[in-house]
């Protein structure tokens, strides 16, 4: 007898899934829609936030309209800083890293530091389709593939000790001129979850993204999607992984401490400096919608914080 797949109270349905070409141009999206409600809070809440002529068609659909951007333009079109802030550029500059013979130093309050190497991270695959949440207001559903990181925090064994992991991205500003040339900021990238959050079972180490391979302005070959927190939270291209007693500071929170907390919990009642927070755009729709308390995931994850 064929056994029966029970849907667990977080999954979402395939028909919900930001179709690829819309998430690849959600940064063009992003720029019209602020420079249409950057007059008054008002006109935030109250008008259509996308361009005349977008819609959700699915990545073969033609789209004609000259408000939108062409398909083969927009899935060219990202933004990962150590390539440059230029963002059409990305996808070329992003290029020069090199993923064959990935390895991810592993560090810290743990059983057993090594390298590992990423080619003979056996775990099972699986698919998550997972709302993602910009701290920028605007939402995605995106279909991610990989596995749960707390398989891998169990093969690791930390210490009883370790209370924190901190995640780092990898440093070559010989490759990477945003790295040289902001020069200023915190490189390499960094970010950190409490080892409860990082062992909750929504917490995700994916490695593919639409059914293929992560392309490297994903974060190529493998990056962090922890669903209820804000987007920046989920670190590319993992080189290091280290266990920690403290909290570890981070890119953003040490860059702007202020305006990027470290828990980065999405949570509509609590603006930052730049969004508020409590509605978001979601490209290919034409309204905007009330943000979630935990972006939709309170029932799963609400517990962590009481």
């Amino acid at each position: 007898m064929t056994g029966i797949n029970i849907p667990k109270s977080w999954q979402m349905s395939e028909q919900e899934v930001t179709p690829e070409d819309i998430y690849l141009r959600r940064r063009d999206f992003l720029s019209t829609s602020l420079k249409l409600g950057s007059a008054t809070m008002a006109a935030f809440y109250g008008f259509s936030p996308l361009a005349k002529g977008w819609s959700a068609e699915s990545k073969s659909a033609s789209l004609s309209s000259s408000n939108i951007t062409p398909e083969n333009i927009a899935s060219r079109f990202n933004n990962f800083y150590e390539f440059g802030v230029e963002k059409q550029e990305i996808w070329k500059s992003s290029r020069k890293l090199q993923t064959k013979e990935w390895s991810i130093e592993v560090s810290g309050l743990v059983k057993n530091p090594q390298i590992l190497d990423f080619e003979t991270l056996k775990f099972s695959q699986e698919e998550r389709i997972y709302r993602l949440r910009c701290v920028e207001a605007w939402s995605v559903v995106i279909p991610w593939t990989g596995f749960p990181l707390r398989l891998l925090i169990d093969k690791l064994e930390p210490l009883a000790s370790a209370r924190y992991i901190k995640f780092t991205t990898f440093l070559d500003p010989v490759i990477a001129p945003g790295q040289k040339n902001r020069f200023w900021e915190p490189w390499p990238f960094t970010e950190g979850l409490r080892l409860d959050e990082a062992r909750h079972d929504l917490t995700f180490l994916a490695t593919g993204i639409y059914g293929h391979s992560l392309p490297n302005q994903h974060g190529a070959p493998i990056r962090l999607v922890v669903p209820w927190k804000y987007g920046f939270k989920s670190i590319k291209s993992i080189s290091r992984i280290e266990f920690t007693r403290e909290e570890p500071e981070t890119f953003y929170t040490s860059l702007s401490p202020l305006e990027y907390d470290f828990e980065a919990n999405v949570n509509p009642k609590i603006p930052y400096a730049r969004w508020h927070q409590a509605f978001e755009r979601i490209p290919g729709k034409e309204e905007t919608v009330k943000t979630l308390p935990y972006n939709g995931y309170a029932n799963q994850v609400a517990g962590l914080y009481l």
